[in-house]
């Protein structure tokens, strides 16, 4: 049974994840939010962060509602945050994206409108796979990882934890990234990519962080 939904964040990521939740009929007690702001779909402001704690971990369900641009540090500590009190955040899927039923979801999976998820592929918790993005079979994605609007996943590719691939990237089958790495807008990257590594350019090569 779905619980009621509080959304952490108000930005242009969270006003896409509402809108998914309020065409399924989910319903959201309101959003939290540094200091008071207007909602474009009029869901209320309830406080800051620590108001969750006001309620039972059995009462409610999460939204994280912050994306990331290139830095995924402050999703996965909030999400670490409130799981670490027994809290669950709710996988949100629009309706309108194709994935294969062998698919395996974590928690707090987001898959946003136009993305394409294929055979045998595991994504951990805390996945952002964004507008139009296609992850292709047998790949593996580890937790708080962002896969950018229109960003190509070929097949057998591993993803290891919070790494950010860049809108409209491409990466070719079998490649291996490491943890904690950005992948840059347009890149394709056709070999692995070791941990804390930034890559750009077409082929992909290593830059200064």
């Amino acid at each position: 049974m779905n619980r009621p939904i509080i959304i952490i964040g108000n930005g242009g990521h969270a006003s896409v994840l509402s809108e998914i939740l309020l065409e399924q009929k989910r319903k959201i007690i309101g959003f939290t939010a540094p200091q008071k702001e207007e909602n474009s779909f009029s869901i209320p402001y309830i406080g800051q962060d620590d108001v969750i704690f006001h309620y039972g971990i059995n009462e409610i369900e999460l939204v994280l509602g912050i994306g990331t641009v290139g830095d995924t540090t402050i999703r996965k500590n909030l999400f670490h945050l409130f799981k670490n009190r027994g809290y669950r955040f709710s996988n949100v899927i629009h309706p309108k994206s194709i994935i294969a039923p062998s698919v395996k979801f974590g928690e707090g999976v987001q898959v946003m409108a136009g993305a394409i998820i294929q055979t045998n592929t595991i994504l951990a918790d805390n996945i952002i796979v964004n507008t139009g993005a296609k992850i292709d079979h047998n790949c593996q994605i580890e937790s708080h990882v962002h896969i950018a609007p229109g960003s190509v996943i070929s097949g057998g590719v591993t993803i290891k934890s919070s790494t950010h691939i860049g809108a409209g990237s491409t990466i070719i089958q079998g490649i291996k990234i490491g943890s904690n790495c950005l992948v840059g807008a347009g890149t394709v990257v056709v070999r692995d990519v070791q941990e804390h590594k930034k890559v750009l350019g077409v082929p992909a090569r290593e830059v200064n962080i």
